[in-house]
């Protein structure tokens, strides 16, 4: 009967002393101290870091609490990344809700070779402000919305995102030597947002580029599907910016777009090129390929004469 006395009241101490670790590590920091804090959760961090950076930052008493209280309330693989505004007077309660619903920015990630239209529908979906009118002013910086991942502000306009991916553009361009490159800087663009189109693979992109330099230089028409699918805009049907197969009619179609028909690169870009494809446009691979296609397995088949591309198309079932 000792032993069982001693036992219930050791439990029963070590049942109270966590009931009250757990009351202080959940209670707020510092209850007389509003002033707000930037906290920043990055992409891909856990929830025992982030613990540990709110420990690290005076924000919760216990990192502890903070981690098993998560896990509890079933959240841990809910909070979002990006800025927050917290403060000390917060209990931890509240802190979690915050990061869970209260993100000041908004990690938004902008793929390669997309269109503007393409990024309206990707800040339509993440950005609360988005307003119909974006589109249009989004369509106006083609080949200048540098693709990237970004936090951008909750609260952000599209003047204000046009600019933040426009000075990332600004900022990757100024590393790239141009001054080997007889094209200017909207040429550069122009010819790298068709590389993006037309090259799935980094290996491709020279050799892609080489071609429609080659084209130029010989004055040919440089005959590239994505300036017509650009052209021909959304395919309801298809639920897609980029229709899948074009037909001979759709080659025949009158657009300053379509360099089956008008010599010379198109009027301005169709997509949004990442470094890489602006890169491949100032450094072309040297060959003397005049002619590409692409497999089905989106490997890209090239050849110097109209025999040779005709054999890729019988060889390769196009």
């Amino acid at each position: 009967m000792k032993r069982f006395i001693i036992f219930f009241a050791v439990l029963v101490l070590f049942a109270g002393s966590t009931i009250i670790w757990w009351k202080n590590g959940s209670r707020a920091q510092d209850s007389a101290n509003s002033s707000p804090q930037i906290f920043v959760v990055s992409k891909g961090e856990g929830v025992r870091e982030i613990a540990n950076n709110l420990k690290g930052q005076g924000l919760i008493r216990d990192p502890i609490v903070f981690f098993l209280l998560t896990k509890k309330m079933g959240v841990d693989k809910t909070i979002q990344a990006g800025d927050f505004r917290l403060n000390p007077s917060m209990n931890v309660y509240e802190i979690i809700e915050d990061l869970e619903h209260g993100t000041l920015d908004i990690w938004t990630t902008i793929p390669e070779g997309l269109r503007a239209s393409e990024i309206a529908k990707i800040l339509k979906d993440k950005m609360p402000t988005y307003q119909d009118y974006w589109q249009t002013e989004l369509q106006k910086n083609e080949g200048y919305l540098f693709p990237d991942t970004y936090l951008i502000p909750r609260d952000a306009d599209v003047n204000m995102i046009i600019n933040i991916l426009r000075n990332n553009f600004n900022k990757k361009y100024s590393t790239l030597d141009t001054s080997k490159s007889k094209f200017s800087q909207s040429e550069i663009v122009t010819i790298a947002s068709l590389i993006e189109r037309e090259a799935r693979h980094d290996v491709d992109r020279p050799l892609v580029a080489s071609v429609i330099t080659n084209r130029l230089n010989l004055g040919m028409k440089l005959d590239i599907d994505a300036t017509i699918q650009y052209a021909l805009g959304y395919q309801a049907n298809e639920k897609r910016w980029w229709k899948r197969s074009l037909t001979n009619i759709d080659k025949l179609l009158q657009s300053p777009y379509n360099t089956y028909r008008v010599a010379g690169l198109p009027p301005a870009p169709i997509s949004n090129p990442g470094l890489e494809s602006l890169r491949a446009t100032i450094s072309p691979a040297k060959t003397s390929y005049l002619y590409y296609i692409t497999d089905r397995n989106g490997v890209n088949r090239y050849s110097e004469d109209l025999e040779g591309h005709n054999a890729n198309i019988q060889k390769y079932g196009l």
